[in-house]
């Protein structure tokens, strides 16, 4: 006979399952019936959280999240319609959707996770005129519009193509799970002749469409990549963009959590973007850390200060286990800001250009476009994809590409597009005797959603990464990054492995090379600003990107062959490719012929609007990012980078947004403190 409390439980969740507003997104009332499997897992967990027959802190909890927190004849939430899809949706996968339903009922309950009643409230109309417009609210345009309606007598009008995050991907980790969604855009580049040669030469390139940009569905990683690309930039005549100009910006930002153990030299606490470690991860952490002593990589307590090479527990943008993204960090506290108006699902068409002067923008949005002015500046802020294409869209860019698609020349701008490029990696995989401790998935939802620790708290290994140096730009820098990946509960409920262990998981090694040579093209291929532009990043042209992602896999490989590691009886799960057998397997020559044909971009796209001084002929934008030959027109989001930073691109994305709001502050006047 089963307990009382455990009857009530099942009962609240069969109420739960034939709720309409839980299956009808799947178009179905009967998508998501409880099976009798589904019942004596749950009766069994719950019964087995005693102890002794006695309830335990467990036990007791989950009893009374569902007699008092959880009332499930109300289940609707905060702002509950515009929450973006659900995990469901987003996951794509017909396993586990009664287990992601229930998680996705309970997260967006829990104000501390997903901060329902604290989202944005979008306009459903925007007004005639603004003083500033930001086109896309991503990890840099949400700062920006931000911090300029900090002024209160400025109007500031947001334009983002998607939805609002989901609620379901302040879950850590989840986001990087999720492809195809209708939160991506779905981009693939073509004619690649060195890369994805597996794929026909086309890789995809992912791209997030919703309000925090990339950051509403990364790895959350916090790395700035160090001093010596921003003083390359710098002494590229970028003045204003060396390290010593830049890191006010990055400190400015930051909200850090572990301030005492990384120090304040390098960090700040003012800030409202939170970067902190997780609070828990595997065992299988300590033990890569230990691993990459004994193969001379070191460890290092913080890789944004100044022992920025060996192996690390990383800073990640969140906060007590829930993912905060630049919008959640910069948007959601001023929410109520009369001067500031969003508009979500809104896909920027043109930027209006007259007499030299960007005087407004058109947007699409739910069937209809909307022309609405800027009296001071217009911001493009849509990504290394989409803010090149909407300058061609709008007129601005190589004079024979724009007339050859028809599109009327405003400004012949020859770099618009070009400069493409991002970082490469290889996923090395193996399998791995080590069980999976949490093999319940729903006393790791009960834990979760109690106590925001447990595994649904962090993103399994991804929290490990490693820096170290190539020796192919310069002996130290720290060129190549390692970032281990499995153990993450989250990957596993999208239907990324299987939920118990049975002694053979498998992790992956995602070996990549951060300093690339080649540079590629952003091409329109239509005036119809809903067809996608060409793309093409001529991934892996040049032999020291090759032989940079070649060394980052046999660093993995070292790491790997320690005793630290060799005790959990790491195997290689490679399957050797056909094309590369001429070569002995995972040899140097194997590896170089691996690399071309199953290599993968890092989603670091940057350069397509190139910030430059006026002297270079593929500069789009001066050092203060105003585009060149328009009035009124600035870029500013990782298209700029002139090089792409040696680390995941989110932290200097953030950057860039502060410090393009500073310049627009100074350019008209307003004082602002950094």
């Amino acid at each position: 006979m089963y307990s009382r409390s455990s009857q009530m439980l099942i009962q609240i969740m069969l109420d739960m399952s034939n709720t309409p507003n839980i299956c009808e997104s799947q178009g179905s009332t009967s998508c998501c019936r409880i099976t009798t499997s589904d019942i004596e897992a749950a009766y069994s967990f719950l019964d087995g959280t005693r102890t002794n027959g006695t309830p335990n802190r467990l036990h007791r909890f989950l009893i009374a999240i569902l007699q008092m927190e959880y009332n499930y004849g109300s289940p609707e939430t905060c702002n509950a319609g515009l929450l973006g899809p659900s995990l469901v949706n987003l996951c794509n996968v017909t396993s586990y959707y009664f287990f992601l339903s229930i998680l996705e009922t309970f997260v967006r309950r829990k104000q501390a996770i997903a901060q329902t009643c604290e989202r944005i409230t979008p306009i459903r109309t925007p007004d005639a005129e603004y003083n500033f417009i930001v086109v896309g609210g991503g990890a840099a345009g949400s700062v920006i519009a931000a911090r300029l309606s900090e002024n209160p007598f400025w109007k500031v009008l947001l334009i983002e193509a998607g939805p609002d995050e989901p609620a379901g991907l302040s879950i850590p980790g989840l986001g990087s799970a999720i492809s195809r969604s209708s939160i991506e855009w779905g981009y693939q580049s073509i004619n690649e002749n060195y890369a994805c040669l597996s794929s026909n030469g086309s890789c995809p390139i992912p791209a997030a469409k919703a309000l925090g940009g990339g950051m509403a569905k990364n790895a959350m990683i916090y790395l700035r990549g160090g001093p010596f690309i921003f003083d390359q930039w710098a002494a590229m005549g970028n003045e204003g963009w060396s390290w010593e100009d830049v890191l006010p910006f990055f400190k400015k930002s930051e909200n850090n959590g572990d301030i005492d153990s990384v120090g304040r030299e390098y960090h700040g606490t003012d800030g409202p973007l939170f970067v902190e470690r997780f609070p828990s991860k595997p065992l299988l952490a300590n033990v890569i850390l230990e691993a990459a002593e004994e193969a001379g990589f070191g460890v290092s307590n913080d890789l944004n200060g100044n022992d920025n090479i060996g192996f690390a527990i990383v800073q990640t943008t969140s906060h007590h286990g829930a993912r905060r993204s630049s919008a959640a960090a910069f948007l959601r506290p001023i929410r109520h800001r009369t001067n500031l108006h969003i508009t979500l699902n809104s896909t920027c068409t043109r930027v209006i250009i007259e007499n030299g002067q960007a005087v407004g923008v058109e947007y699409y949005k739910v069937g209809n476009f909307y022309t609405v002015r800027a009296s001071k500046e217009v911001i493009v802020s849509a990504g290394a994809i989409g803010s090149p294409h909407l300058l061609l869209l709008s007129g601005v860019g190589p004079e024979e590409d724009l007339k050859s698609k028809g599109i009327d020349l405003v400004e012949d701008l020859p770099g618009v597009g070009c400069n493409f490029h991002d970082h490469m990696i290889y996923q090395v995989a193996f399998t791995v005797n080590e069980p999976d401790v949490y093999d319940s998935k729903w006393a790791a939802l009960a834990e979760y959603i109690g106590f925001q620790t447990g595994p649904l708290s962090n993103s399994g290994l991804t929290q490990v990464a490693g820096a170290l140096s190539s020796g192919i730009t310069t002996p130290d820098l720290p060129d190549i990054h390692i970032v281990i990946e499995g153990f993450c509960k989250s990957f596993e409920l999208c239907g990324m492995g299987a939920l118990g262990s049975d002694g053979k998981r498998e992790i992956v090694f995602s070996a990549g090379y951060e300093h690339p040579k080649c540079r590629g093209k952003i091409s329109v291929a239509s005036p119809d600003p809903f067809e996608y532009p060409s793309i093409w990043v001529n991934y892996l042209c040049d032999p020291d990107d090759v032989a940079g992602v070649v060394r980052a896999i046999e660093y993995s490989l070292e790491l790997v062959n320690t005793p630290a590691i060799k005790a959990y009886n790491l195997t290689l799960a490679e399957t050797p490719l056909e094309a590369c057998s001429n070569y002995t397997f995972a040899s140097t020559k194997y590896w170089e012929c691996a690399v071309h044909h199953n290599a993968i971009g890092e989603y670091h796209i940057s350069g397509s609007c190139k910030m430059g001084p006026s002297s270079d002929p593929l500069a789009v934008v001066d050092p203060r990012l105003r585009v060149y030959g328009i009035q009124g027109l600035r870029v500013a989001d990782a298209s700029i980078m002139p090089q792409v930073t040696i680390a995941n691109t989110a932290a200097s994305c953030v950057m860039i947004g502060e410090r393009a709001a500073h310049m627009i502050k100074q350019d008209w006047n307003y004082t602002d403190a950094i």
